[in-house]
């Protein structure tokens, strides 16, 4: 069987899910134990929850993901593996004790250092750029996509709401040809794995991901989004996060520009502020799900057209949704 193909990349999906949901059930009282999340400043939960099911996520991504390495040619580069399961386990390290703010972003920057510099010279974003620039922008783009991955973790089903579009369609980018196997597979494995996850963190969430799950799926989105603006697909690339990368990076400037501690626990991200503005959970959470859909769509419509302005009119069209649902977040 060839690869990319839709039955493959279902099956691939499908054995994720599958072995996700298994590990989520078998680990579960261990992380009752061990991993119970109590409620703070940030939280939209009111009782303790287990967390760490992020390590049954990433351990059926990684798995399958590495099982596909006998069957895709080029397969997934090892670093990958090795950057994910060292930003797990800082994740996982954090769940647990809280690590301090530097030496965690040091970490980080180790795996995602290791992502961007041992990639092969040929792939670029923009050409016209000397490399060690593109580099360098994009070790940082990385460093703020694994923080807001995490930042965004903060309601029952958010996560979900946002990997499944985006890694579903960067599977469906795969099956038009516009993306290389190796990206697709990755994705069709987190993709599967996310939805293994998502029957035990519906609002009410018996478990949620923890940080050993938020930051490793940032590494791993991330990748693979890194791998479709090698391929020249830059529209698509940015208008497929485009509501996370807005509502983490408004929310950022503006703690910064308070002057507020941006670091520390909050509440003020517009998801967050829509369910305290009297929205539910399961309203929020289908309105960011519809959002991202739209801008799969968006995205793989860029991906076709070759028409500078179509483009521009695509991106618009996705910041305008964008735009007009932080807005309808932050009022009451």
């Amino acid at each position: 069987m060839t690869f990319p193909d839709p039955i493959f990349s279902l099956l691939i999906a499908l054995v994720a899910a599958l072995l996700s949901a298994g590990l989520i059930y078998l680990l579960r009282p261990l992380l009752l134990r061990y991993a119970l999340a109590r409620p703070n400043a940030r939280s939209s939960h009111r009782l303790p929850t287990p967390q760490g099911a992020g390590i049954a996520v990433i351990a059926a991504t990684l798995a399958v993901a590495g099982g596909c390495s006998a069957v895709v040619h080029p397969a997934i580069p090892p670093v990958v593996f090795a950057a994910a399961l060292l930003i797990s386990l800082v994740g996982a390290a954090d769940d647990i004790r809280s690590i301090p703010v530097v030496p965690r972003l040091l970490l980080q920057a180790v795996a995602v250092g290791a992502v961007v510099f041992t990639a092969p010279t040929e792939l670029r974003v923009i050409p016209l750029l000397p490399i060690g620039i593109e580099r360098g922008l994009i070790f940082m783009t990385g460093i703020w996509f694994v923080n807001l991955v995490n930042f965004m973790d903060g309601l029952d089903w958010m996560t979900v709401a946002e990997v499944v579009p985006v890694a579903g369609a960067i599977v469906l980018l795969g099956l038009l040809g516009k993306l290389a196997p190796p990206a697709t597979a990755a994705a069709a494995a987190l993709c599967g794995a996310v939805l293994g996850f998502a029957p035990f963190n519906r609002p009410v969430a018996k478990v949620f991901l923890g940080d050993v799950g938020s930051l490793s799926i940032g590494l791993l989105l991330g990748w693979c989004l890194l791998q479709l603006a090698y391929e020249q697909h830059l529209a698509a690339t940015l208008l497929l996060p485009l509501y996370y990368l807005s509502d983490a990076t408004a929310t950022l400037v503006r703690r910064i520009a308070r002057r507020e501690p941006f670091w520390t626990a909050h509440r003020s991200h517009f998801y967050q502020r829509a369910t305290d503005n009297g929205l539910s959970v399961l309203r929020v959470v289908g309105e960011v799900f519809t959002l991202n859909v739209f801008l799969a769509a968006l995205a793989i419509a860029s991906s076709v057209v070759t028409s500078r302005f179509f483009t521009a009119i695509l991106l618009s069209a996705g910041g305008i949704a964008v735009a007009f649902v932080m807005t309808r977040f932050s009022r009451k």
